[in-house]
C-alpha cells in the first residue's frame, strides 16, 4: 500500500512541475517571440517482485516477469521552436524572423541570442534591444563603404547607426544619353544637372546640330571653361551611332565661388542615341555625381541589411545584422529576459548573415508572436488537473486502507 502512495506522491510532484510549465505558457500568451514548453513523463524504475523464466523442453513453457511501478517522473521540459506568427507593426526596427536564426545582443561582455526583434536606438546611435538595452551584434562598413560578412565578431562588435550624418559630394565623372534625333530633324537641345568634387551642382547644356545626312555636332555650354566647346557624332545606315563617335570627354574648369572646386572630368555616353524617322527624344538618363546628403531615414533589407535613406536621394548600407543558428536549438538555456545562452548540448553558434545557412530572413516592420496556442495550454490545463485529482485520490484511499488495518485490532 505504501508503493501506492509513494508512486501518486511521485505523480502529484510531477503533475506540479506540468502544471508550472503550462502556467508560464499561458502567461506569455502575448510575450514578442515566445517559445512555449512542454513536459514529458517517464516512469520511475520498478520493483522486479519475480524474474521472467525461459520455457523448459517438453516441460513447462515460460513466465513473464511480475514487476510493481513506483511512480512516474518528470522526463524532460522541451522548448517548442515552432514559427509563431508575425504581426505587422508598421515600425521598421521591429524585426521578425522568418526561418530558424537568432539576433546576436551584447552586454559587452558575453553574447546572447534572441528572436525578440522589438530594437530602438540609443543616445549614443548604438542599436539596441528594447526591453534590456543589450547592444545588437553586426557588421559596419569599412571606409569604402563595403560590409564585409565574413569578418569574426565578438561582444564589442556592437551596430551603431550614424544618425545625422553627412556625407560629402561626389563628382559627376559620367553621364549616359538615351533618344532619338529625328532623320528630318536639324537641332534638338537638352540639359543635365552635374556636380563638382564638392558637391556643388552645374548645369550642362547640350545642343545637337545637323551638319550632314549622317552627322551632327555637339555643343556643350553651360559652365565656364568647357574644352572642347563641341563634338561630332556620326550614325550608319540603320540609324544605330558610330562607334567612333559614341562618346566624348570634356573638362570644366574649377568655377569661382565654388570654394576651388577642382577640375572636372566627364565622360558623355551617346552610344544609345539612334536617328531613325521619328521626333528627337534625346535626354540624360543616367549621371553617377551627387550632392552632399544628411542621413534622415533607416530601411532593413530581408537580408538584414540597414540602409540609410539620405536627403540627397542615395540609398547606403550603414550596417548589417549577424544571426546564428544551432545544430540543436532546443538545447539553448533560457536567459530571460526574452534572451538564450549556449549550452553544452546546443552546440556552438554558427554566425553569418541572414538568408545564408538555413538562417530564414528578416521582416521589417513585424514582431513573432508567441507560439504559445491559448487552446492547447488550456487542455493541458483540465489534463494536468485531472492527472493531479486522481493522485490525490489514491492518496486518500491509501490513506482509509491504512486506517482499516488499524482498527483490525479493536
Amino acid at each position: 500500500m505504501l508503493q501506492a502512495m509513494f508512486s501518486s506522491i511521485s505523480s502529484i510532484k510531477a503533475h506540479q512541475v506540468r502544471m508550472g510549465v503550462v502556467g508560464n505558457n499561458i502567461a506569455n500568451v502575448n510575450t514578442t517571440a515566445f517559445k512555449a514548453g512542454r513536459v514529458t513523463f517517464q516512469e520511475m524504475m520498478a520493483q522486479t517482485l519475480r524474474g521472467a523464466s525461459r520455457p523448459t523442453e517438453g516441460g513447462l513453457g515460460g513466465t513473464n516477469p511480475m514487476q510493481v511501478g513506483l511512480g512516474t517522473q518528470v522526463g524532460s521540459i522541451d522548448t517548442i521552436l515552432e514559427q509563431g506568427i508575425l504581426q505587422s507593426t508598421n515600425r521598421v526596427l521591429d524585426l521578425a524572423i522568418q526561418g530558424n536564426g537568432y539576433f546576436l545582443v551584447s552586454n559587452g561582455s558575453r553574447i546572447a541570442y534572441t528572436r525578440d526583434g522589438s530594437l530602438d536606438i540609443d543616445a549614443n546611435g548604438t542599436l539596441v534591444h528594447k526591453a534590456t538595452g543589450e547592444k545588437l551584434v553586426g557588421w559596419m562598413p569599412d571606409a569604402d563603404g563595403n560590409i564585409d560578412v565574413t569578418q569574426p565578431l565578438n561582444a564589442r562588435s556592437a551596430i551603431v547607426i550614424p544618425v545625422g550624418k553627412t556625407i560629402a559630394g561626389q563628382a559627376t565623372t559620367s553621364v549616359t544619353f538615351k533618344g532619338n534625333l529625328a532623320l528630318d530633324g536639324d537641332t534638338w537641345t537638352t540639359s543635365v544637372i552635374v556636380y563638382d568634387a564638392l558637391g556643388a551642382p552645374h548645369e550642362l547644356r547640350l545642343e545637337f546640330s545637323r551638319t550632314s545626312s549622317s552627322q551632327w555636332t555637339v555643343s556643350y555650354s553651360g559652365p565656364r571653361g568647357i574644352d572642347p566647346s563641341s563634338s561630332t557624332i556620326s550614325f550608319d545606315n540603320n540609324g544605330r551611332i558610330t562607334e567612333a563617335s559614341s562618346s566624348a570627354t570634356i573638362t570644366i574648369d574649377g568655377l569661382p565661388g565654388r570654394d576651388g572646386a577642382r577640375n572636372m572630368e566627364i565622360r558623355l555616353d551617346f552610344s544609345r542615341l539612334t536617328q531613325l524617322a521619328t521626333s528627337s527624344t534625346v535626354e540624360p538618363i543616367a549621371q553617377n555625381g551627387y550632392p552632399p546628403g544628411t542621413l534622415e531615414q533607416l530601411t532593413v533589407s530581408s537580408d538584414g541589411t540597414i540602409n540609410g535613406v539620405y536627403s540627397n536621394g542615395l540609398n547606403l548600407p550603414v550596417a548589417r545584422l549577424a544571426m546564428a543558428v544551432f545544430n540543436n536549438p532546443g538545447g539553448l538555456e533560457r536567459a530571460g529576459n526574452n534572451l538564450f545562452r549556449e549550452s553544452v548540448n546546443s552546440g556552438v553558434a554558427k554566425i553569418g548573415a541572414a538568408q545564408t545557412g538555413g538562417r530564414g530572413s528578416i521582416n521589417s516592420g513585424y514582431l513573432e508572436m508567441s507560439n504559445a496556442d491559448i487552446g492547447n495550454e488550456f487542455t493541458n490545463l483540465i489534463i494536468t488537473q485531472r492527472g493531479f485529482q486522481a493522485n490525490t485520490r489514491i492518496v486518500s484511499t491509501v490513506d482509509e486502507m491504512l486506517q482499516d488495518v488499524l482498527q483490525m485490532k479493536r
